[in-house]
């Protein structure tokens, strides 16, 4: 993946969890914030995948 791959899904991601962020602060508690708070948990998971699988520790499987 090109460096500028990685710069959009970083941008992607930031542009997601500042918009649930918003939409986070006038959603009152119930169903609704409940599916937010678990799409913010989502972006964190994908967050640190992506973190990993572009790290430069991450060596490709043998053949």
């Amino acid at each position: 993946m090109g460096r500028h791959s990685q710069s959009h899904i970083d941008d992607n991601l930031n542009a997601e969890r500042a918009r649930i962020i918003a939409e986070l602060e006038n959603t009152q508690p119930g169903p609704q914030r409940d599916l937010l708070e678990s799409k913010m948990r989502q972006l964190e998971t994908a967050s640190h995948i992506d973190e990993w699988l572009t790290s430069s520790g991450l060596q490709p499987p043998e053949e």
